[in-house]
């Protein structure tokens, strides 16, 4: 028969536990007044903290879910352990030790729960993959450790280990501790051979123990070694009671009291990683076990981040930049929105893991990766514009539709007018398209109809409203009224000043009917440029500008050709000034440093060509 824990034992325990304490190992608590401490519960998502922790009455409440009680509550609850698992775990950690009632003449302590069992086999199987890490055959792991920046004293301060060349090497050694065969199956550490035998899942690797936040082994990551070894490249704990991969951070134990210090986490991509960061200075770092980062693992750093509308933490995504790494980070794009803070991500310009980094360029080197992290919008913007020629029309198009749904998601509505005006830039599109792009996508997200837009599918009119169409036609016009007058001013400019597409088929008949220059102008002139037209919209115009006045009230003179020429070719000068600014920010300066600074050498030719146009054609039409 199981005994009873005496009463007055578990009264001890309770006095002598802090709450607070215990608590803060899974959730970051800050002061609510009277003496109260305050954190986002464990027990339900929410973004404005409501619970509450008394450190004077040693007890705990959440106002949002109703759930309450003292330390040992606390337990049962967060980590699903019965009542007596719960104060033997609170005892251990307060050197108390407990005595049993009703057990008989010789009173026992009764057999731990399945839980305590299997983070006890761990804890031993760690223990031991650590020895093995001394022993000769373990001499690649040793080696492996080294050559990426890691010595004895990193290698024990993480409990790397090795698993020795053995079938059942762990296995044997377990079961001669008291652990049964089902325990070690049901842990992960062993599995059933053909022969109905066990034989240890891990072998001739190199080990890393994953903690849970509260610092227990739940499980293992380990890494081939040996060419011959046809696994995969890293074989992680299988699903168990105790380890559940898309709960589990690597390093979480090691950095929880950082992340809640700084308001900061960073994400890596491996164990050597989140090693390599936290040698170098950045204490922060933890990576997920052989899965994608997903909405659990936002749970377990919001609460250590107390990720709230009042308290905004940042996350930091380091990934490789590779093809890989990019749809990491667009994924991670997509979990950004549950997280309150805000999200950024550092991806080093030689596309070296922070691992690498530190290897090639030392601490300094991890520790400024990250100091020069940008706005994970910024990057998922760029990846989507990256896929697209924005050099023709239909690539900024398409790339605006894709973009679009990106700003859309942004949680903080009073950053998405700024983003639409970045995008339109980086497009080099006017604001108005990209804007109504954005509003769809938004309508989308609802879930409500899109309203079609009709102008896009029909054949472009000239917009009248618009001052660079009518400088346009005006210039047009003087050429079909009077080509004498503007004669080779306008010759020298071609069809690609002109914006409006009608406009530019009728530039190219003006010259297929031999320019306005050689024009003696009237009916004959006017006929020659309708035929050259080959277009019925552009022929329909060539007869609206040759009847439209002009737009001034005396007669027109070469000054007025002049200043409305320069008009016309200031605004396309204009737009291709916007053109390459958008390609200038689109390139990476460090990695394309030859094409950067060609680029902004003709922006800065064409922005002083600019300067002087609008000189010229100053004094109003």
């Amino acid at each position: 028969m199981a005994g009873r824990i005496r009463d007055e034992d578990i009264a001890l325990v309770r006095e002598r536990t802090s709450i607070a304490d215990i608590i803060s190992e899974t959730v970051t608590l800050r002061s609510a007044g009277g003496g109260n401490l305050k954190g986002l519960c464990p027990f339900h998502d929410e973004k404005t903290p409501s619970f509450t922790v008394s450190p004077a009455r040693n007890v705990y409440f959440c106002h949002g879910c109703g759930a309450g009680g003292d330390a040992i509550k606390f337990l049962m609850d967060a980590e699903h352990l019965t009542f007596v698992e719960a104060v033997e775990r609170l005892a251990d950690r307060a050197n108390i030790q407990l005595r049993y009632v009703e057990a008989g003449p010789a009173p026992v302590r009764p057999r731990q729960g399945q839980k305590q069992r299997l983070v006890a086999a761990h804890a031993a199987a760690a223990e031991f993959y650590a020895d093995q890490l001394g022993t000769a055959a373990a001499r690649p792991a040793r080696e492996f450790l080294a050559q990426r920046g890691f010595d004895k004293a990193a290698a024990q301060t993480y409990g790397c280990g090795f698993a020795p060349d053995a079938w059942d090497a762990l296995t044997k050694h377990l079961r001669q501790k008291g652990f049964t065969a089902q325990e070690l199956v049901t842990a992960g550490l062993a599995r059933p051979a053909r022969s109905g035998s066990l034989i240890d899942r891990f072998r001739r690797r190199l080990l890393w123990p994953i903690r849970d936040l509260t610092g227990d082994v739940i499980g293992f990551g380990a890494r081939k070694l040996f060419a011959d070894d046809d696994g995969p490249k890293y074989l992680n704990t299988p699903e168990t009671p105790i380890y559940k991969k898309s709960h589990v951070l690597y390093g979480i134990f090691q950095a929880k009291r950082e992340i809640a210090r700084q308001g900061r986490a960073v994400i890596v991509e491996g164990y050597t990683d989140v090693m390599a960061c936290h040698l170098a200075g950045v204490p922060t770092a933890v990576a997920t076990c052989g899965t994608a980062f997903g909405a659990d693992h936002i749970a377990v750093l919001r609460r250590l981040l107390m990720d709230t509308d009042a308290v905004a933490g940042e996350i930091i995504f380091t990934f490789d930049g590779d093809a890989a790494g990019q749809k990491a980070a667009l994924r991670a794009f997509e979990e950004d929105q549950r997280f309150v803070g805000r999200t950024f991500i550092a991806v080093s310009p030689d596309n070296m893991d922070p691992c690498e980094l530190r290897l090639a360029k030392g601490d300094l080197a991890v520790r400024d990766l990250v100091a020069r992290r940008e706005p994970l919008v910024d990057f998922a913007l760029r990846q989507v514009l990256n896929r697209y020629d924005l050099d023709t029309v239909d690539g900024r198009v398409e790339a605006m539709r894709r973009a679009a749904p990106l700003v859309a998601k942004l949680k903080d509505r009073e950053k998405r007018p700024e983003y639409v005006r970045k995008l339109a830039g980086d497009l080099g599109m006017e604001i108005e398209p990209v804007q109504r792009a954005v509003r769809n996508a938004e309508a989308e997200l609802r879930g409500e109809p899109v309203r079609a837009d009709r102008s896009a599918s029909a054949r472009p009119e000239p917009a009248v409203d618009n001052p660079q169409v009518v400088v346009e036609r005006e210039a047009l016009k003087l050429a079909l009224q009077v080509p004498v007058l503007a004669g080779p001013m306008f010759d020298a400019l071609g069809p690609e000043v002109y914006q409006h597409p009608v406009h530019r088929v009728l530039r190219t008949a003006v010259a297929a009917a031999g320019g306005a220059a050689g024009a003696a102008g009237g009916a004959v002139w006017i006929e020659a440029v309708r035929d050259a037209c080959g277009d019925l919209a552009a022929a329909a115009l060539v007869s609206e500008l040759a009847v439209e006045p002009l737009r001034i009230d005396t007669e027109p003179d070469p000054r007025y050709v002049s200043i409305t020429l320069a008009r016309l070719e200031w605004g396309a000068v204009t737009a291709r000034i916007r053109d390459l600014k958008s390609k200038v920010q689109r390139i990476n300066p460090a990695a394309n440093k030859d094409e950067y600074f060609t680029l902004f050498g003709e922006l800065l030719s064409l922005e002083q060509h600019a300067r002087a146009l609008r000189e010229q054609a100053m004094g109003g039409l």
